[in-house]
């Protein structure tokens, strides 16, 4: 007796989104036009200044120039990440993060560590220490108060965020 053969296929939304979404990224202009944007920006390039001041120097002779290279490396990566994230606004493609938790998390962290950072990287600083690397190590402890100064920013603006997002 013949077989009869049935074949049943199904998608899932899922796959299905993911698949016509994923063609062509797009691109938010008006991001760096906005007040977050503008900090964004200005921590990129103030806190590669922080850590290029020290990287120049023979910080690694002194472990609290160490710490302060940790953090503005590590929050320059990050911050790099995030400006693309928000730039392709790929946040709109991952709905599953909670990405204004994330951002408030972020922002945050960054500036309570690198307040941490700007405090050791100033009180490190003296003319016994190292004459020859003092101008660089001072520079760089100014523009990292000016880089917490601006994850300050960004984390109050953060804050109204998610604050908006879990009174909804």
């Amino acid at each position: 007796r013949p077989r009869s053969h049935t074949v049943t296929t199904t998608s899932s939304s899922f796959t299905a989104n993911l698949s016509g979404s994923s063609s062509t990224l797009a691109y938010d202009r008006e991001f760096l036009r906005t007040l977050p944007g503008l900090l964004m920006v200005t921590e990129i390039v103030l806190g590669l200044l922080v850590w290029t001041l020290i990287a120049g120097t023979e910080y690694f002779l002194y472990p609290a120039f160490g710490w302060v290279m940790f953090v503005a490396v590590f929050y320059w990566v990050l911050t790099v990440f995030f400006l693309i994230i928000y730039m392709t606004m790929t946040y709109t493609r991952i709905p599953q993060v909670p990405w204004t938790t994330v951002g408030l998390c972020f922002n945050g962290s960054a500036f309570i560590l690198y307040l941490i950072a700007a405090i050791v990287d100033a009180s490190s600083v003296t003319k016994e220490l190292d004459s020859h690397n003092y101008n660089s190590w001072a520079a760089s402890s100014f523009f990292a108060f000016v880089v917490t100064s601006c994850y300050a920013g960004n984390t109050y603006f953060s804050f109204i965020s998610w604050r908006s997002r879990t009174l909804q």
